[in-house]
């Protein structure tokens, strides 16, 4: 019975945490609130029914009851309870604070350590969209930010080319506060996709005054759009109205007839065609601001032939 009974050492349940947190994209419940994932590591460590169903029984004396729980849950507790004394995951107590959930996430030294054992490259880090507790300070902080009058998209402050720490973080930061105020789709053609293995979504975090030019990596200055259209709006191929609505170029008159196609599907002269309002976030508070957008006008949109 004992040998049917033994259970995974706490170090490997830590590295299977890590790594169902990485699945996850960063965050998983409370292992009382979320069965799923409790089964998911079951199954990874290929546990039996009875490792599955087992309980510890305690006796609290002062009080004259006893309490039954879960060896698996235990056991996946404890090695979080270490992980988060490592500060390689935040506590539900500590991440309900910020995101009114009680979750276990990954801090940037877990998101490492995962990626370490899972074999990832780190600098997919920049591009894969895993929360991590200081990245999800850095959205928060995004998305609070009272909506100014005059803005001003430009970082003045920005004095050096080499990035820093500090740098990715806000990078990443901007990107997750972008793709999830625009509900993870295009905000022109609204497609919404991610990779087949769930890691990365196909859409975007667009700067509207680009970040090679010191824009800044406010929410006010970003809109999401899918690779083709960001490529179109980098470019000039169209903008926005002040009422949020799209604005072609004249130039697409001079497109050759096989140029801007998709099969039959006629990309670049669609955007002709397109004057309705893109697709916004919930919160008029995180729109885009006209005063970015009359930059991207004035200086990268291409209107005349």
């Amino acid at each position: 019975m004992l040998e049917d009974l033994k259970m995974p050492t706490r170090m490997e349940v830590e590295e299977a945490l890590l790594k169902s947190l990485f699945n996850h994209g960063g965050v998983i419940k409370e292992f009382g609130a979320d069965e799923e994932i409790v089964e998911e590591i079951a199954s990874d460590f290929n546990l039996n029914e009875q490792q599955r169903s087992a309980f510890l029984e305690t006796i609290y004396k002062k009080e004259n009851r006893l309490k039954r729980s879960s060896l698996l849950h235990r056991l996946l507790f404890r090695a979080a309870d270490n992980l988060a004394k490592e500060k390689l995951v935040s506590r539900p107590t500590q991440t309900i604070q910020m995101t009114h959930k009680r979750e276990w996430m990954l801090t940037e030294n877990g998101y490492d350590k995962a990626l370490k054992i899972l074999g990832i490259p780190k600098v997919q880090k920049e591009t894969l969209p895993i929360k991590s507790y200081e990245v999800e300070k850095i959205v928060k902080r995004l998305n609070e930010q009272s909506r100014p009058v005059n803005y001003d998209p430009f970082d003045h402050n920005k004095k050096t080319s080499k990035v820093s720490k500090e740098t990715r973080l806000r990078n990443r930061g901007f990107r997750q506060a972008i793709i999830e105020a625009y509900d993870c789709k295009c905000a022109v053609c609204e497609m919404k996709i991610k990779s087949p293995d769930a890691l990365q979504w196909e859409v975007e975090a667009a700067h509207i005054v680009p970040h090679s030019l010191n824009g800044k990596d406010d929410i006010w200055n970003g809109v999401a759009l899918c690779h083709l259209h960001h490529w179109a709006f980098d470019v000039g191929w169209f903008t926005l109205k002040d009422d949020f609505k799209i604005l072609a170029s004249k130039q697409i008159e001079n497109v050759p007839n096989n140029f801007g196609k998709i099969g039959n599907y006629d990309f670049i002269r669609q955007l002709s065609k397109e004057t309705r309002v893109i697709a916004l976030p919930k919160r008029k508070e995180i729109y885009p601001h006209q005063t970015a957008i009359q930059w991207h006008r004035e200086n990268v949109f291409y209107y005349q032939l």
